[in-house]
């Protein structure tokens, strides 16, 4: 309740800020798992697609976020918690498989999950080659991959700055990829290659990016 709540206030909100385009909403299926794979140029990212997207897509963000004190810390905490964000520790040695594993007890639940798989916000406005975690998971929950790209949101909220201001943003859901040939395959390196560049292929086919960096070795 408190989710549809916070989404009625919050996305008449962000479409009068930002004016948004939003394309492709029909790819998100209707039932059953599945994965937002998206560019990542800003912050804001993981408020426009949870705002943009049919079904409720779950991200991960510092746990800090949660933990904050303040009326700051409680306007973060809301604003994360109406948007589905959960928590995750960073520093730990851990942390990547921990994020993971949380990432799959939302998607064997049936429900939404975004990622980034560059790992992190581009600093040039390229598209940097994904990390093979995406792969993992989408292999592991044996569910589609819907690839996402977002334009617009690094003019919102540049790196390090601090508030966001206004500008028109652009959303583009893909058609959804799934990997039947690679099925049972999670754990061997070469099938999540293949799978993690698949989905990057499709993302830069949608956002247009130049690509950075994607003859070198990646995790």
């Amino acid at each position: 309740m408190f989710y549809l709540v916070a989404r009625l206030v919050l996305k008449p909100l962000f479409w009068i800020l930002f004016r948004p385009r939003v394309t492709g909403r029909g790819h998100v299926p209707t039932t059953g798992a599945f994965i937002i794979a998206s560019n990542h140029l800003s912050f804001i990212d993981s408020i426009a697609i949870p705002l943009a997207s049919p079904r409720r897509v779950h991200y991960l963000a510092k746990a800090e976020y949660f933990t904050a004190s303040g009326v700051g810390g409680w306007l973060t905490r809301t604003l994360f918690t109406a948007l589905g964000a959960m928590p995750v520790e960073r520093e730990t040695s851990r942390a990547a498989q921990g994020a993971l594993d949380t990432a799959l007890t939302v998607l064997r639940r049936g429900g939404g999950f975004g990622i980034y798989p560059e790992g992190t916000r581009s600093r040039d406005g390229r598209l940097a080659r994904g990390k093979t975690g995406v792969a993992w998971l989408a292999l592991t929950a044996d569910c589609p991959v819907v690839p996402v790209a977002v334009a617009g949101t690094d003019r919102v909220q540049p790196v390090d700055s601090r508030w966001p201001r206004p500008h028109r943003v652009t959303i583009t859901f893909g058609p959804p990829l799934t990997f039947p040939e690679h099925r049972g395959q999670a754990a061997k390196g070469r099938p999540r290659r293949e799978v993690t560049d698949r989905i990057m292929e499709a993302i830069a086919a949608l956002s247009g990016q130049e690509k950075a960096g994607w003859g070198q070795p990646a995790a």
